[in-house]
């Protein structure tokens, strides 16, 4: 099969890779356009676009999906299938091109986490496992009939960025997987309307003022959120009138003597944050101006006042 490969972070690299390693004849690689990027404002090439030049693959880097140029060039590669992972919207006239249509690799167990952030939200909201799911694209975003799909465990000390990693991996194999079960004929596409579920979870775009934390909330929720965000965007609270972003926390269930979102200290070793029924111990944290660092390197440095 002649393959388009569609994507621009390190998770698509991994199944581009997969793709060529399995043997397949990836004509082409659509990524996002080079931008500027860094203190000097150079430009930054994508994962995918770095990984494609290397294998001596074309690159197309189209500012609009729909410019007529864009859509003859990639007619000219007369694919068969095209493969997304973790790209933009396309539009019709892109994804309904190939006789076999255009597959997608989402980061979740369809239907469930929908949408641009299903990673992060998955362990916000304290699930026990994830997955990836192959589909084939349709008009509404990520609702396309089912191919295959792959559970994944979310252990507690999982965070957003470890789970990232299985995922990748998952979604590479899962993707192979795919494909010889396209050539073969033995897949059946599932509609999502036929799997049922109690409660549908969206996964929408995080924002930064998602990303801040509510310590009147359970110290669970607090917990899940600060690992859900980890390592990006991150979740924040305040210190000194500063940003306060928490990388890693523990938990701690207790009786709680300050309100919440008072915090309790020793000045050495230890920075605690209430919450509704106990603590958030702070173990990794990067204060505004400042490097990331250990909770201990960082209360050797810090002067606390009076005032909680």
């Amino acid at each position: 099969m002649r393959i388009i490969f569609m994507g621009t972070p390190d998770f698509a690299v991994a199944s581009l890779k997969a793709l060529l390693d399995n043997g397949e004849h990836v004509v082409a690689v659509v990524t996002a356009a080079d931008k500027p990027a860094g203190r000097g404002q150079k430009l930054h090439e994508s994962a995918v676009k770095v990984y494609a030049q290397e294998k001596g693959i074309p690159v197309l880097q189209p500012e609009k999906l729909k410019d007529p140029a864009f859509i003859a060039h990639l007619k000219s590669f007369n694919a068969d299938l095209q493969v997304v992972v973790a790209f933009r919207m396309l539009p019709e006239v892109v994804w309904n091109m190939p006789p076999l249509g255009t597959i997608n690799v989402h980061g979740s167990l369809l239907p469930q986490y929908r949408g641009a952030a299903p990673i992060n939200h998955a362990v916000i909201n304290g699930e026990k496992e994830t997955g990836v799911t192959t589909f084939l694209l349709q008009h509404e975003i990520d609702t396309g009939n089912i191919l295959l799909a792959h559970k994944v465990a979310i252990q507690e000390q999982d965070n957003a960025g470890s789970i990232h990693d299985k995922l990748m991996i998952a979604g590479a194999e899962t993707l192979i997987r795919t494909i010889q079960g396209l050539r073969e004929g033995s897949l059946k596409p599932i509609p999502q309307d036929d799997i049922q579920v109690s409660e549908l979870k969206h996964a929408p775009k995080i924002f930064k003022e998602d990303c801040k934390i509510d310590w009147n909330n359970s110290t669970e929720k607090v917990f899940n959120k600060i690992r859900g965000l980890s390592p990006y965007p991150t979740a924040f609270t305040y210190l000194a009138d500063k940003v306060l972003k928490i990388y890693e926390a523990s938990q701690e269930i207790s009786a709680v003597h300050v309100p919440a979102g008072n915090y309790i200290t020793d000045g050495k070793s230890y920075l605690k944050y209430a919450t509704n029924d106990g603590y958030i111990h702070l173990l990794t944290i990067q204060i505004e101006g400042k490097k990331r660092m250990s909770i201990q390197e960082f209360l050797r440095g810090f002067h606390f006042t009076e005032t909680n």
